[in-house]
């Protein structure tokens, strides 16, 4: 499968964006899609994820609350919902697939990973 992020963009803190991370190629029920972002000077982390087939959702202490996180299975895109965005917020955002059905929150399980979307958030 291939991933294609996409929406970011700058807003001022308290305002919201919608990332969105269009995949092509077959997706399998077991597929779980996720979002992780890094941010200047850190590791990457993890925002969130969803399985394909049931929706079941899992998301960073972070961001639950704020963030939601959905797909659609009729044009194959998974997004990511992101309201009362904070400044700590900016990163470069990236979505990932992983074939296991296993909701995780670690990079490394991810076997495929599409190019990043900087997202930017002002004080």
């Amino acid at each position: 499968v291939q991933l294609q992020a996409s929406g970011g963009g700058s807003v001022q803190a308290g305002g919201s964006l919608r990332l969105s991370c269009a995949a092509s190629g077959r997706l399998f029920s077991r597929t779980v899609v996720g979002w992780f972002r890094r941010a200047p000077g850190k590791e990457r982390e993890f925002v969130a994820a969803i399985t394909w087939s049931g929706g079941t959702t899992y998301y960073s202490r972070s961001v639950k609350g704020r963030f939601t996180i959905s797909r659609d299975n009729a044009s194959n895109t998974v997004a990511l919902q992101m309201n009362s965005l904070k400044p700590e917020d900016t990163a470069v955002y990236y979505c990932a697939a992983d074939y296991s059905g296993v909701l995780r929150d670690k990079p490394w399980f991810y076997s495929h990973w599409g190019q990043g979307t900087l997202v930017t958030v002002s004080s």
